[in-house]
């Protein structure tokens, strides 16, 4: 299909890297984002190796680098400070053929906005609404502004406006059931070793340091609460003291550490798995088709995985852009609806949904030498497109 034009609701993870994909096949692409000044929303992600394996494929491997930590080793802790366990990632890393880069959402966005060309990233460009033909689709915006192309990539995010243009129908997120607390601090030992994934664990809670880049560790904490206390947000420092109360000293130190004016609060949610991601010559991508507890660390892999999806089905499809969008449905809609049915599992277990499983699971870790969790996390990413 020679020059194509995308137009990109969204510049975000999904839309940035999907804008690199298309305009690596020769196409024409222009990305809308409804904000008037690019911020990522929350500190960092873990991009596992399937995400990072399609950023080498677009010519990105040096620079993911650059900015990815050095994660070698990961531990576990119980919430008073007995070691748990703490093994090697090299064996995983062995297995996948690709080390995993936590990573600052900041740099990543930057270094996508820079691969792409952020003069063609229209801000406060608020989509409103599509309209499709035979030939063609149409983005309108709040402004009067719209904007015509071949096909549509809505990567719109997990409060997407044109999800419900997909579906036929609107859909709310769900609540899975915790509050998420995280933010960066400096490397230091008296919080973990700097090439160590560390995190604690008990009273269905968890406090976590990975790190990224520049000397930084990325922390988080996860705390169990009904929707309507969790609403309810105090102060971001005392809130932690008291629901971290007697934890182990590292915790602690975390705690009066953290920069409260930097640290994000958010309510964990989901989407339920969708059985359609594409009407006509619009495609749901990312998190506005399938927005997934961070519970597997797959969310952004899950929006890059799918934009390198995407990309392909259009250029190696000459049918039509109907016939490669229902491909990339096809392609997608069972990995993306595992991936959310799993994290959702995961996060039940980790936060005491039904606390004998957890306290199976506190159990099981003084056991577990690598080799379980190395395997559950080789098999989500060996189910990646390019592996």
């Amino acid at each position: 299909m020679d020059n194509l034009k995308a137009v990109i609701i969204g510049a975000g993870m999904g839309g940035l890297t999907t804008g690199i994909a298309l305009q690596q096949a020769g196409y024409t692409v222009e990305v809308y984002d409804r904000v008037s000044e690019l911020r990522p929303a929350g500190a960092a992600i873990s991009l596992w190796s399937n995400g990072v394996k399609v950023l080498n494929h677009l010519g990105l491997g040096k620079e993911i680098a650059r900015i990815g930590g050095m994660m070698d080793r990961m531990a576990y802790f119980s919430h008073t400070g007995e070691k748990l366990n703490d093994f090697s990632l090299y064996p995983l890393i062995e297995r996948v053929g690709q080390r995993p880069y936590p990573v600052a959402r900041a740099s990543l966005q930057q270094m996508l906005l820079q691969a792409f060309g952020r003069e063609k990233v229209h801000l406060g460009a608020k989509c409103i609404g599509v309209e499709q033909d035979d030939n063609s689709v149409t983005a309108f915006f709040e402004d009067g502004r719209t904007a015509t192309g071949d096909v549509l990539v809505a990567a719109d995010g997990t409060h997407s406006i044109l999800r419900p243009y997909v579906l036929g129908h609107s859909l709310d997120r769900r609540y899975v059931g915790y509050v998420n607390w995280n933010g960066l601090v400096p490397v230091s030992d008296d919080l973990a070793p700097k090439t160590s994934w560390v995190i604690y664990v008990g009273e269905h809670k968890r406090a976590s340091l990975m790190p990224i880049a520049d000397d930084r560790f990325y922390f988080f904490f996860d705390v169990p609460m009904p929707k309507e206390t969790a609403q309810e947000a105090g102060e971001i420092r005392a809130e932690l003291e008291h629901f971290f109360a007697g934890w182990a000293k590292p915790v602690q130190t975390l705690i009066q550490r953290l920069d409260p004016s930097q640290t994000n609060r958010v309510l964990i949610h989901d989407i339920e798995p969708l059985q359609t991601l594409v009407r006509g010559r619009v495609a749901l991508l990312g998190d506005s088709g399938h927005g997934t507890a961070p519970d597997l660390g797959q969310g952004g892999s899950q929006a890059i995985e799918a934009a390198f999806v995407l990309a392909n089905r259009l250029k190696t499809t000459n049918l039509s852009v109907v016939d490669a969008l229902t491909r990339y449905e096809s392609d997608r809609k069972d990995r993306v609806a595992d991936i959310i049915t799993r994290a959702r599992k995961r996060a039940d277990m980790i936060h005491g949904k039904d606390p004998e499983k957890t306290q199976k699971w506190y159990e099981e870790l003084k056991y577990d030498d690598g080799t379980g969790t190395i395997d559950g996390i080789c098999q989500t990413i060996l189910g990646g497109p390019l592996n």
